[in-house]
């Protein structure tokens, strides 16, 4: 038993002598590959700056100039860790390694098929010219100010301040209403007069006052009044007017400062916006009953 225990002592302390040896001998490899790996990681950090700076020129989105500087980033410190690999005389681990991430990364693609859509939505989002930082959008039933594109969401601001995470892929594959896109946004109100009301008279004070109080209409021309419809208790009617704005924020208060100054120019004229009434119509028999009980 001594014998044994001896022997697998003499094995264990050959096996520490030779990789002490080994270390000894690799040692000024060690520290170079420790020298190359900080050299590596400072190179990546200056590199991924200056090419942030030279993107900067460009007319790139800033998420496709965050994507770009991470992947140089990157790409330096792999090379830096293909270069110590060299260093420390692992080709052999290195040929095993690229082997390998071809298996797993076959593997990873298949598990992480959701992740890879939305990444490569995102790279898509970063190119279309039309949708960018600080743009007013609306899409998959939520709006908002878009704020951030990243490789796995788009997150707007609503109106209430809450931010909402929408994943690239729903924002690519379904419709995107974006206000920004132009440097003015169309106000389109409906209401209605009563069967009294002297039309003409009424589109003509609805577009001065609608004239006199935004000043992107420049005269009642620019304002669009249709009538739509005979009510069932108002003649009813469509109006549309442009503002100078792409924010649907301030669409709606145009929208509620149009509706205060109707109603004031409608009260001021006796204009009656009606709401809705019903008439009993009742049968004669119904009178004569109630003036035999009368009696």
């Amino acid at each position: 038993m001594n014998d044994k225990l001896i022997n697998a002592w003499n094995k264990m302390y050959e096996k520490l002598e030779f990789w002490l040896n080994s270390i000894v001998v690799n040692l000024p490899n060690i520290l170079i590959a420790i020298f190359v790996f900080i050299i590596a990681l400072i190179a990546s950090k200056y590199i991924s700056k200056l090419a942030r700076k030279i993107l900067n020129k460009s007319r790139l989105q800033r998420s496709m100039k965050n994507l770009i500087s991470k992947i140089i980033s990157i790409a330096v410190v792999i090379f830096g860790l293909f270069m110590i690999l060299g260093i420390l005389n692992l080709d052999k681990a290195l040929n095993t390694i690229l082997a390998g991430a071809g298996v797993a990364g076959l593997a990873v693609g298949l598990a992480l098929q959701g992740a890879l859509a939305n990444t490569y939505s995102g790279i898509i989002l970063s190119y279309i010219k039309h949708l960018k930082f600080g743009d007013w959008i609306e899409t998959n039933d939520y709006e908002g100010e878009v704020i951030d594109i990243d490789l796995r969401a788009v997150t707007i601001k609503q109106v209430d301040n809450n931010l909402v995470y929408i994943p690239n892929k729903l924002v690519v594959e379904n419709p995107i209403k974006n206000y920004s896109t132009t440097a003015q946004s169309r106000v389109i109100l409906e209401c209605g007069v009563g069967y009294e009301s002297d039309l003409r008279f009424v589109e003509k004070l609805t577009k001065e006052t609608i004239a006199s109080n935004f000043e992107a209409v420049e005269n009642k021309k620019d304002v669009l009044f249709l009538w739509r419809e005979f009510g069932d208790s108002s003649i009813n009617y469509e109006l549309r007017f442009w503002i100078n704005s792409t924010s649907a924020l301030e669409v709606a208060k145009a929208k509620s400062e149009t509706m205060m100054l109707m109603k004031e120019a409608y009260d001021k004229n006796n204009i009656n916006i009606p709401f809705p009434i019903r008439t009993l119509d009742l049968p004669k028999e119904f009178d004569m009953m109630k003036e035999e009980k009368q009696h």
